[in-house]
């Protein structure tokens, strides 16, 4: 797997991998990550494709995952406690 780009965002840290004829985005925020694999062959303009679908719309779904998987794991942690 080797780095193809690395995309500032002031919530999350975004690198953009690829392997095996897929491009894999990972999103990072503190201890959680959430990553989405793509063929190759179903994205326009390979990794400029790929900047194109990040768009503002996209990155809102991505923080607010972020927000429910950080409550989900606080709450079971939590409820242990």
């Amino acid at each position: 797997m080797r780095v193809l780009a690395e995309l500032p965002h002031p919530d999350c840290k975004i690198t953009i991998f690829g392997m095996n004829q897929k491009f894999i985005i990972k999103f990072e925020q503190g201890s959680l990550e959430q990553s989405y694999k793509l063929a190759e062959a179903d994205v326009v303009g390979g990794v400029n494709g790929i900047f194109e679908l990040l768009d503002d719309d996209f990155m809102k779904r991505v923080l607010d995952l972020f927000a429910q998987m950080r409550s989900a794991i606080i709450e079971t942690y939590n409820k242990y406690q």
